[in-house]
């Protein structure tokens, strides 16, 4: 299933979790950290479970659960995983490797394989990107520009120049630990032209999806990493005549008068993936 949007909700609002499903995310995070009160921790717990337990929630979406950091994380493990465990877990605030074995680790303990979707949001953590998108147990990371651009003392600008290099070396990390990259999110969710700019940035530079904190921002945001149909076409193009080259003994050859080598076949078969269709 691709990861194009990921929508969080807060663990502690049951109706909302419920409703999610209707935004057409392809991921969705039941948070139990930061959009929950730390007097409310047990209530969330519980709301997540009710709602993962719940035999009518079956959405078409892998259905996630961002757990707390250290013990208390440990806590929300042994709470959602032990009924009915969510597809993945997502672990905040990720420095290594080990935050994502010992998140693993936990749900193992009591009987739920879990992979780990780990948000990468600190100078430590992008610095470490390339362990933590190596664990066994990732999945998948996320960039969190906001945590990181406070946690390095910069001044968020539209531009975003200043969370540019962190953004690029998670993408990078992920690239090359073969687990999907999830793009940071985009805070005002009624900037739709906004959403849309930093969206397709975001899939120019690798990313395979990005973070929605409002249903509104799903559409836009799947239809920025969904291959359009010209892009569509062309990869079926490169695909066939890759084909009938390989038939003739070629190793290059063009389509519409461009010339196409591996790279450009490697970006073909990639579109159509997204896209989910063959050629």
């Amino acid at each position: 299933m691709p990861r194009r949007s990921v929508l969080f909700s807060p663990g502690d609002r049951p109706e909302l979790m419920r409703k999610a499903p209707e935004a057409g995310a392809d991921v969705l995070v039941f948070d139990l950290e930061d959009a929950v009160a730390p007097e409310r921790k047990d209530e969330a717990r519980e709301a997540v479970t009710d709602v993962l337990s719940d035999p009518d929630f079956d959405p078409d979406a892998e259905v996630t659960v961002r757990v707390n950091p250290g013990e208390t994380g440990l806590d929300d493990i042994a709470a959602v995983c032990d009924r009915h465990p969510p597809d993945a877990l997502v672990v905040p605030k990720a420095t290594s490797s080990k935050d994502v074995t010992r998140v693993a680790s936990a749900a193992r303990e009591v009987g739920a394989d879990c992979p780990v979707i780990a948000i990468i949001e600190s100078a430590a953590g992008v610095l470490a990107a390339p362990d933590v998108a190596a664990a066994a147990d990732t999945t998948a990371v996320i960039f969190g520009a906001e945590d990181f651009a406070a946690d390095v003392d910069a001044t968020r600008t539209d531009a975003g120049t200043e969370v540019l290099y962190a953004r690029e070396r998670v993408v990078v990390a992920a690239a090359a630990a073969e687990v999907d990259a999830i793009d940071t999110l985009h805070v005002d969710y009624q900037d739709d032209a906004g959403l849309r700019e930093a969206a397709q940035f975001g899939r120019e530079l690798g990313y395979d999806g990005k973070l929605a904190i409002h249903p509104a921002q799903v559409p836009i945001i799947n239809e920025a990493f969904s291959p359009d149909s010209e892009d569509v076409g062309w990869a079926k193009k490169v695909l066939r005549a890759r084909d009938e080259a390989a038939a003739d003994g070629r190793g290059v050859f063009g389509v519409d008068g461009e010339m196409i080598d591996a790279p450009l076949v490697k970006q073909a078969e990639n579109i159509l993936d997204r896209a989910d269709e063959s050629y």
